[in-house]
């Protein structure tokens, strides 16, 4: 580093450069320079002992450029998948509630259990979706664990009805009921959060005002919405006030 100071840097001090290519030009011009000087006590240069010594040991670059990647912890959801960055990847429907890892670049996401690479898949940015693979589905779909579409949809029933068409909604708007999954446990949980009955109301609530989804119902229970009066179904047209500058629509006839 002293050497390259001294017979690089210190050199182009007092150079003015508009553009990194002039630089450039200028800094492998003294490199050139710097690699074919005589050494002091030793005989050659710079340049002889690195075509006799690491030329011959060097390697070819890799065909794909080096990507950064950073590992994550996971535990695969009922629904044999896992969350990295807020959207969901498939793995082996075997693999539920395994501890895996995802090994993360900037275009793909890999999984790995024991070692050993069980998913790939290009990596999304749309959170809150799911990339599933075919192979990793459970056989026709069937039940494979404790929690079924039926079982889900009977405990929404003993909420109450806006519970049960919620979790109704949520296993019958994707692509397959497993991936409803998720949010139903959601539900679940703010039933023992909430209580039961604050719980229905936040469902019916949800129904009305047109989002029948985990994060609505969650929202109007922290907001306490469900404690208010049912909203109406049909709300009234909304009328323009009485002003002079309010000409009304006689006035284009």
């Amino acid at each position: 580093m002293q050497i390259v100071e001294r017979w690089i840097l210190a050199r182009l001090r007092n150079h003015r450069f508009f553009s990194l290519g002039e630089l450039n030009r200028e800094i492998g011009k003294l490199i050139t320079d710097l690699n074919q000087r005589p050494f002091s006590k030793l005989e050659g240069n710079r340049r002889q002992w690195f075509e006799r010594l690491d030329q011959p040991a060097l390697r070819a670059l890799p065909a794909r450029r080096y990507e950064i990647a950073t590992f994550q912890k996971c535990r695969v959801n009922i629904d044999y998948h896992v969350e990295v960055d807020h959207h969901y990847y498939s793995v082996p429907h075997n693999l539920v509630r395994q501890e895996v890892y995802a090994r993360i670049t900037r275009h793909g996401v890999e999984v790995l259990h024991g070692g050993k690479r069980v998913a790939a898949h290009a990596r999304s940015r749309l959170k809150g979706k799911h990339t599933t693979l075919p192979e990793h589905m459970p056989a026709a779909h069937r039940a494979h664990m404790e929690w079924t579409p039926g079982r889900l949809l009977n405990w929404g029933a003993s909420i109450g009805p806006g519970a049960e068409t919620v979790v109704n909604h949520l296993l019958t708007n994707r692509p397959h009921p497993e991936m409803g999954y998720r949010a139903c446990l959601g539900l679940l949980g703010l039933a023992r959060k909430y209580g039961k009955d604050r719980l229905e109301a936040a469902c019916q609530r949800a129904l009305v005002i047109g989002s029948p989804t985990r994060r609505s119902v969650l929202s109007i229970l922290e907001s306490g919405l469900d404690r208010q009066p049912t909203l109406p179904l049909q709300l009234t047209s909304w009328q323009s006030p009485e002003h002079e500058n309010v000409r009304g629509p006689d006035y284009y006839h």
